[in-house]
């Protein structure tokens, strides 16, 4: 089953069919067509192949009046080494080519510097002068983006840069970039790179940020309210727990009931108000501390 940040890279292709090329041509100084659009097309390649074929992006760059397919681009996230990608890549770039009647690119991306060396190993195909050598978008290839103004312009690349550097000494740059940007986002990217962003940080670099955003800095957005509001309700919900689990061992030990260790830790691990709830009823009665657990069926 894909991973969360293997959807999210794939995501940031799809919201901006423009990142592939850019990519290419920035970061790996690949030649790229001038085109008028960029278009995300099927994925599904099943339609000739007798087994299930799906790529994670295919993007089409179109030329002219006509819309004509200048080049095909298909991208794959890889964050781990998988022995039957040299296998399927391939198909993958010979069937849109022969789908969309253009050259075709096969981009992979990682954000893992060993994973990209493993992906960048040419694929022998068996037939003679037939060898795909992957383009690879690993950490090193993705940009530093710290400037608010570039962050703007294309917010899906200074996310793919926290994903890539957010552990670096860029980390803290970049999130303010970001906080730049978010104010210009829907709703729901807002709410989605908000998060990716902030769980790409280091431990200092999210402090910092989430500093800034509850002192009303001036890159302050709808993202940085709204991620503050947040971060307050949890921690109102987390006070509520904390009480509740406190009011029933409170109970227990002024009934002068022992409270094993189990049944402490059991109590104060507790995410759930209704049972909380029902563990104070129920420690107003109980003969014996252990019973708290047994009977409510935990």
């Amino acid at each position: 089953m894909p991973s969360v940040t293997h959807e999210a890279l794939v995501e940031l292709f799809k919201n901006r069919p423009t990142l592939a090329a850019e990519m290419l041509h920035d970061a790996l100084g690949q030649p790229v067509p001038a085109f008028t659009e960029a278009r995300v097309v099927s994925s599904d390649l099943t339609e000739i192949l007798p087994s299930d074929r799906r790529a994670d992006v295919i993007l089409v760059l179109l030329v002219g009046e006509q819309q004509r397919p200048a080049t095909a681009i298909v991208v794959e996230v890889q964050l781990g080494v998988d022995p039957e990608k040299p296998y399927v890549w391939p198909v993958y770039v010979v069937q849109t080519r022969a789908r969309h009647r253009c050259p075709t690119q096969l981009l992979v991306v990682t954000i893992d510097a060993e994973i990209a060396r493993w992906c960048s190993r040419p694929i022998d195909t068996g037939h003679p002068g037939l060898t795909l050598t992957p383009l690879v978008l690993g950490p090193e290839g993705v940009p530093v983006v710290t400037d608010a103004d570039q962050a703007r312009a294309a917010p899906e690349v200074v996310v793919l840069s926290a994903m890539a550097h957010g552990q670096g000494e860029a980390a803290e740059a970049i999130g303010v970039a970001f906080l730049a940007a978010a104010g210009g986002l829907d709703e729901e990217r807002r709410a989605v790179y908000g998060d990716l962003v902030l769980s790409s940080l280091n431990a200092a670099a999210r402090r910092t940020l989430e500093a800034m955003m509850k002192s009303g800095y001036e890159f302050q957005s709808e993202f940085a309210r709204s991620y503050v509001a947040k971060g307050v309700e949890k921690g109102r919900q987390q006070g509520l727990l904390e009480a509740k689990a406190q009011a029933v061992l409170a109970v227990l030990e002024a009934r002068g009931l022992e409270v094993p260790a189990e049944v402490r830790g059991r109590v104060l691990a507790s995410t759930d108000i209704a049972e909380l709830d029902r563990w104070i009823r129920r420690a107003a009665s109980v003969g014996d501390a252990g019973e708290l657990l047994a009977t409510t069926g935990s």
